[in-house]
């Protein structure tokens, strides 16, 4: 095991509520923009979180791979469909992508194993 992303969006879950108690009118707008960007629309919830998968992939953050890892799994995104969206963060970012891909797979792999 690489990173335990379970503990990561954990222990980041405490830091943001940080943040937001420090900035609540920044984020109050930050959580009704991320509401409105992964609601269903002409994408469901479940392709925008696999998106999002990838572009934290391609932009290397692990903490957004660590909570969109776990929203994919949880918007019933499976396995082959987190490698596909893998293969095209991959594509797009090269190398480095590679390894944050890995992680992502990682990660999703110990989200379903603590949702069992």
């Amino acid at each position: 095991m690489n990173k335990d992303w379970p503990q990561m969006a954990k222990d980041l879950s405490g830091a943001i509520k940080e943040v937001r108690i420090g900035a609540p009118d920044v984020m109050k707008n930050f959580s009704a923009m991320a509401s409105a960007a992964t609601a269903n629309g002409a994408l469901d919830s479940k392709t925008k979180e696999l998106i999002a998968l990838g572009i934290a992939v391609a932009i290397r953050c692990d903490g957004c791979v660590a909570f969109h890892a776990q929203a994919a799994l949880k918007h019933g995104a499976t396995r082959e469909e987190v490698m596909d969206a893998m293969g095209l963060a991959v594509y797009m970012g090269a190398g480095p992508s590679l390894m944050y891909a890995a992680q992502a797979v990682e990660a999703y792999d110990q989200f379903a194993v603590a949702a069992k």
